[in-house]
């Protein structure tokens, strides 16, 4: 199986299946690309570059909406995403954003967020500047005084803090919005290796076990692999929330996304509200743990 994995915390349990020998205990033979969001793995996926996708709901509900033959199979974890602020640009509340510039990245979460961070401060796209950027060009970005604030998940709000200190500022937003993390491959993928699909979530549930059973290992094992200080992860463990599930919560966020995309036009043309019981496909994961399952709504 070749996975497309987001390199961050956000894929701790993917990470900690593969580093802890979790997926070959399974039999499962896993090649690993990674990249630095999870539209970009989606796409690799969808461009038949890879099996199996680490990915937010963004890229999701983007490609239901584009008719796209994906399967929802589970989510793994979600994490509220957050504000920085460059100290220069005086940004005290959301109200303060007006007249500013800042980043965020195109088709992800970060998006949706920003969406969402505009509309709690009374403000909408045209009272502020918004700047496209990958999330590894944000610190720099900010360090070059090119934005005043930006909107991305951890480790790049830490990052950036460390790196510049007293120089940036974090937002207040706690509660805003939190981002889900999930696993998706294509409906023919699934079709042909159901056995292949349902022991990589075995897989994911055997990690969770571990990892909340050994959460310092586990953040030392996370840390290696993303790169980060181990102190520095330590700092932003909290934020992440790590469980294999299907629930009302995921598909209340995408439909939520979705809604956000008809009403923004952030869709292709002819769009309309996706079905997502095509979409969220529970089989897989309700075989190995019928609990984890907990869709109460229709989707």
């Amino acid at each position: 199986m070749r996975l497309a994995q987001n390199l961050g915390p956000i894929s701790g349990l993917t990470i900690v299946a593969n580093a802890k020998g979790i997926f070959a205990k399974q039999g499962l033979d896993i090649s690993v690309s990674n990249f630095t969001s999870g539209k970009q793995c989606l796409d690799t996926v969808l461009g038949g570059g890879a099996d199996i996708a680490t990915t937010a709901e963004a890229p999701v509900t983007a490609a239901a909406m584009a008719q796209q033959p994906i399967a929802f199979v589970a989510g793994m974890e979600y994490s509220d995403l957050k504000t920085m602020t460059a100290a220069s640009a005086g940004i005290k509340t959301k109200a303060d954003l007006r007249g500013k510039r800042i980043a965020f990245t195109a088709g992800t979460g970060s998006e949706v967020y920003t969406s969402v961070l505009l509309k709690a401060a009374g403000l909408t796209s045209k009272d502020v500047t918004l700047v496209n950027l990958r999330p590894q060009e944000m610190l720099p970005a900010m360090a070059a005084g090119s934005i005043d604030a930006f909107d991305t998940w951890e480790p790049h709000v830490a990052n950036a803090k460390k790196a510049l200190g007293e120089g940036a500022i974090p937002l207040d937003t706690k509660g805003l919005y939190s981002e889900t993390f999930n696993i998706v491959v294509t409906q023919s993928y699934l079709a042909a290796n159901p056995a292949i699909v349902g022991k990589f979530l075995a897989s994911l549930i055997e990690a969770e076990g571990w990892l909340k059973a050994n959460p310092g290992d586990a953040i030392d094992v996370i840390a290696a692999a993303t790169g980060m200080k181990r102190e520095e992860l330590a700092s932003i463990w909290p934020d992440y929330v790590y469980h294999v599930r299907l629930d009302d919560r995921i598909l209340a966020t995408l439909k939520t996304h979705a809604a956000w995309r008809l009403e923004t036009g952030n869709h292709p043309p002819g769009a309309s509200m996706p079905d997502f019981s095509k979409v969220l496909v529970t089989a897989p994961l309700k075989t190995l743990d019928p609990d984890r399952v907990t869709l109460e709504t229709r989707p």
